[in-house]
């Protein structure tokens, strides 16, 4: 029921906002795009609602980046954009406290790793993609392999790997479950 009221409530924002902008004519190139939040951590973390604003051609873009990639790496074009919607929120010129950076949010290290400039879009998909292709080889043998390369991507691979699985880390947890949600999202879109 909370689900419902949140999805007419951003109806309802989504409606107002277009209506105040003075304009009624839809132009899809600024249209204003956004996925709600997974119904279930709204209350552990309100700042997960991710709101973006990207151009239609902006997304297609991005789009054929990931089918790109999932075809070169071998790896779900849903997980990677589910990977790229939790760390970026699509934004390709994210930077982190961290200072990780880009669409899949590369910490310099990483990028050094694949040999990527994480501030070239392709790049950052392209070395993100082969890193969850690396992770996703090495976990999986494991029944909840899934969970592991995301909290792996999360908090990295030695830290699952003391855990056995997902570490106790409030963060790590409540990124697994968004990301797993925006798969469920993102595959039943394409299907």
């Amino acid at each position: 029921m909370k689900c419902l009221v949140l999805s007419l409530s951003l109806i309802i924002v989504c409606f107002v906002v277009a209506h105040e902008s003075a304009t009624y004519k839809i132009d899809l190139e600024t249209k204003l795009m956004a996925i709600p939040p997974p119904c279930g951590l709204l209350p552990h973390l309100p700042s997960l609602a991710p709101v973006f604003r990207a151009t239609v051609s902006q997304m297609a873009d991005l789009h054929a980046l990931i089918l790109a990639a999932a075809h070169k790496h071998r790896v779900p074009a849903a997980f990677i954009t589910s990977i790229v919607a939790a760390e970026s929120n699509f934004d390709s010129s994210a930077i982190s406290p961290k200072g990780a950076m880009g669409l899949m949010q590369l910490m310099p290290a990483t990028a050094q790793r694949f040999g990527a400039d994480p501030a070239v879009p392709e790049q950052n998909v392209d070395a993100g993609t082969h890193y969850l292709r690396l992770l996703t080889d090495k976990y999986h043998r494991y029944r909840n392999w899934l969970p592991r390369v995301i909290a792996a991507y999360n908090a990295g691979p030695g830290v699952v790997d003391r855990y056995h699985g997902v570490p106790p880390y409030p963060e790590t947890k409540i990124y697994v479950a968004r990301v797993l949600a925006f798969m469920r999202k993102f595959q039943t879109q394409r299907a």
